[in-house]
């Protein structure tokens, strides 16, 4: 089980990276935390999935999202 969630992991890293939408890119990274989480889960560190998919899943994407919103967008020529 581990290893699949860990190759979901590194998909929706590459995604986030490669993604020509912010806004994509952002939902991928708060993915990857919430599959980092399960993972701390599964390995029965249950102090640390909370504390990764408060920040990680949670805080994070608010201000990732926050930042892109309050940003002007300039498209590629």
């Amino acid at each position: 089980m581990i290893p699949a969630i860990l190759v979901i992991i590194l998909l929706l890293s590459v995604y986030a990276l490669f993604s020509p939408d912010l806004l994509y890119g952002t939902i991928a990274l708060s993915a990857t935390s919430v599959a980092a989480a399960l993972v701390f889960y599964i390995c029965h560190a249950p102090d640390m999935a909370i504390t990764e998919a408060a920040v990680g899943a949670g805080l994070s994407t608010i201000i990732y999202v926050w930042a892109i919103r309050v940003t002007e967008r300039s498209d590629r020529r």
